[in-house]
C-alpha cells in the first residue's frame, strides 16, 4: 500500500506520499525450519536482504519535489512459530503464532529533479 501523511519540522509541515512500492530482490543465504513437537514449526531465516523500488513526493511551503527511490534492507533476521493443530475434520491447520524480526542496515538512495 502506498505511504502518505505528514511531519512537524522546525517552522513547518512535510507532507509525504511514496507509492507504486516494489519488492525487486530477495535473497535467504541462511535459511532453517524445524519441528516443535507438541507445538508445530519453527522457521529461522537469517542474514536475509531485500530491495524494493518506489516512487516518492515531498512538499514544504518553500518546496516540492517528486522521484524515484531504492532502497536497500540487509542484516534481516526472522524466527516465526507455527501452531499445526488439526481441524475437527482431521486436517492440519497451520496457524502464526509467533514472529519476531529484526533488521541491520538500511540503505536508502533519493533520485529527484532537486
Amino acid at each position: 500500500p502506498d505511504l502518505n501523511g505528514h511531519e512537524k519540522y522546525g517552522l513547518g509541515n512535510v507532507k509525504y506520499n511514496i507509492s507504486r512500492i516494489r519488492v525487486t530482490a530477495v535473497e535467504f543465504p541462511s535459511a532453517s525450519i524445524s519441528l516443535l513437537p507438541g507445538t508445530g514449526i519453527k522457521l529461522v531465516i537469517a542474514n536475509a536482504s531485500l530491495t524494493i523500488d518506489m516512487n516518492w513526493s515531498l512538499r514544504t511551503w518553500m518546496f516540492k519535489d517528486t522521484g524515484r527511490s531504492t532502497g536497500y534492507i540487509s542484516k534481516v533476521f526472522v524466527t516465526a512459530i507455527f501452531s499445526t493443530p488439526l481441524d475437527h475434520t482431521g486436517h492440519t491447520l497451520i496457524s502464526l503464532t509467533s514472529c519476531r524480526t529484526t533488521s541491520g542496515d538500511i540503505d536508502i538512495k533519493l533520485n529527484g529533479k532537486s
